[in-house]
């Protein structure tokens, strides 16, 4: 799985956008404004994905390449490396539980724009 991949499953979803806020190599991708994936530029290639608090805590129990976000709320957020230990269906499935969080935490008025 490469960055390519990921960035097109990513913008193939609604409202979503791709952007640099906090530096050149640091990707984040944001659904009406909120993110829910954030990834790095350079080698080794890892993603950021907002988990519900259970679920963070058993992946990373079950994958040793699912850690706690990094730089990040690590009660909500883990940080997988893109290793080739975890097969990319699964990591598409996180990536849509993650922009599902993010969508159900938005305001009733954006929802409904969905």
């Amino acid at each position: 799985m490469t960055l390519d991949h990921i960035r097109e499953y990513c913008l193939k979803k609604k409202f979503v956008t791709e952007e640099f806020p906090f530096d050149e190599e640091t990707l984040v991708f944001k659904v009406m404004g909120k993110m829910f994936l954030l990834t790095n530029l350079n080698p080794p290639l890892s993603i950021n994905i907002k988990c519900d608090p259970e679920t963070a805590i058993d992946l990373r129990e079950r994958y040793a390449a699912v850690l706690p976000g990094y730089h990040m709320n690590k009660k909500h957020w883990n940080t997988v490396e893109i290793d080739g230990t975890i097969s990319p269906k699964l990591i598409f499935q996180w990536i849509d539980d993650s922009y599902e969080l993010v969508v159900q935490s938005l305001p009733k008025v954006k929802r409904e724009k969905m």
